[in-house]
C-alpha cells in the first residue's frame, strides 16, 4: 500500500537547491515585470507622439476661420495654393481650377467683397452714378466695353466683350494667374458636378461635388443694388467675365437659389455689386 502522506525532508542539500530555484524564479518574474513596464511606457510614448502629430497636422482643416478647405468641417477639398490662395481640382474637362473662397473672404462660407462688373474695388453704393465706366449716371453713355455706338458716350465703341486683366477683380486682387470665370466655365462647373443646396457652418449655399470626390461650396451671398445687400442667404449671384452680347449695359453671371434653379444668366446690370469666385488654369 502506497503512503500518500507528506514527509519532512531531512536532506539539507535538496532544501538549499529548492531555495535557490525559488530565488531564481522570483528574480525572473521581477525581471520580466520590469521589461513589461518599460515596453508599456514605450508604447504609450509612441501613441502620445502620434496624437500630437495628428493634432498639429489636422489643425488647419478643423478651424473654419483660417481659410483652409481640406475636407474636415469645411466640406471642401484644397488641392493646392497659388499666390497664397487655395484652389480645388474638380476634374473638369477643361482642367479649370476653382478658388475655394470668394474674393475678399478668408473661408469658403464667407461672402467676401462685392464688385460692379469691370471694377476691382468694393464700395458703399452700387448704381449707375457710381459706376466707373459710364457718364452722367446713364447706362447708354458707356465709356468702356461697348460694341454698339448707340450705347457709347459720344458714339464710343471699343468692341471689348471680355474683361481685361486691369478690370478683372480676381486678377487685380489676387494677381496674375487668377481671373474671373467665363460663362462657359460656369456652365462646365454645374454640368459636371452634383449640385445640392446645403448649409455649411451655418451658411446657406450650393455645394458642387465632383466625381473625383472633391467639392466646392458657394455661399448664397446675394447682391448689392444701391447701398443695400439683397437676398443674402437666399440667392447666389456670381459675375462672369463676359459682356452681354445683346446689350452692353449688362453682363453674364451665375445665379442660384434654394429651389431647383442654378444657371448662367445674361441680364445682370453692370453696376450691381456681385460676388467673385476666381479660377485659374491647370
Amino acid at each position: 500500500m502506497i503512503d500518500c502522506r507528506c514527509k519532512d525532508s531531512t536532506n539539507k542539500g535538496d532544501g538549499l537547491r529548492f531555495s535557490e530555484k525559488s530565488l531564481i524564479l522570483q528574480h525572473e518574474i521581477i525581471k520580466n515585470s520590469i521589461i513589461m513596464q518599460r515596453f508599456t511606457k514605450a508604447i504609450a510614448a509612441i501613441m502620445l507622439t502620434m496624437a500630437v502629430v495628428c493634432a498639429v497636422g489636422c489643425k488647419k482643416n478643423d478651424n473654419p476661420n483660417n481659410g483652409g478647405n481640406g475636407g474636415g468641417n469645411n466640406g471642401n477639398n484644397s488641392n493646392g495654393t497659388y499666390n497664397g490662395h487655395e484652389y480645388v481640382d474638380l476634374g473638369l474637362p477643361s482642367g479649370t481650377l476653382w478658388a475655394t473662397c470668394n474674393i475678399g473672404a478668408t473661408k469658403p462660407e464667407g461672402y467676401g467683397d462685392y464688385f460692379a462688373w469691370g471694377e476691382t474695388e468694393p464700395k458703399t453704393i452700387y448704381d449707375w452714378c457710381t459706376y466707373k465706366y459710364c457718364n452722367d449716371c446713364d447706362p447708354n453713355l458707356l465709356t468702356r466695353y461697348c460694341y454698339y455706338a448707340g450705347y457709347g458716350y459720344n458714339g464710343f465703341t471699343d468692341n471689348l466683350t471680355v474683361l481685361q486683366p486691369m478690370d478683372d477683380a480676381a486678377t487685380a486682387n489676387w494677381g496674375s494667374g487668377w481671373r474671373m470665370p467665363t460663362s462657359k466655365q460656369w456652365r462646365e462647373l454645374s454640368d459636371n458636378t452634383t449640385v445640392t443646396w446645403t448649409t455649411q457652418n451655418s451658411v446657406k449655399g450650393r455645394k458642387f461635388t465632383a466625381s473625383n470626390g472633391n467639392s466646392l461650396f458657394l455661399p448664397s451671398s446675394g447682391y448689392y443694388d444701391g447701398s443695400s445687400l439683397g437676398y443674402g442667404g437666399s440667392y447666389g449671384c456670381y459675375w462672369s467675365s463676359l459682356l452681354n452680347d445683346e446689350y452692353p449695359g449688362q453682363a453674364w453671371y451665375f445665379y442660384f437659389d434654394s429651389g431647383d434653379d442654378y444657371y448662367v444668366y445674361h441680364g445682370g446690370n453692370r453696376y450691381n455689386g456681385r460676388s467673385v469666385r476666381a479660377v485659374r488654369e491647370n
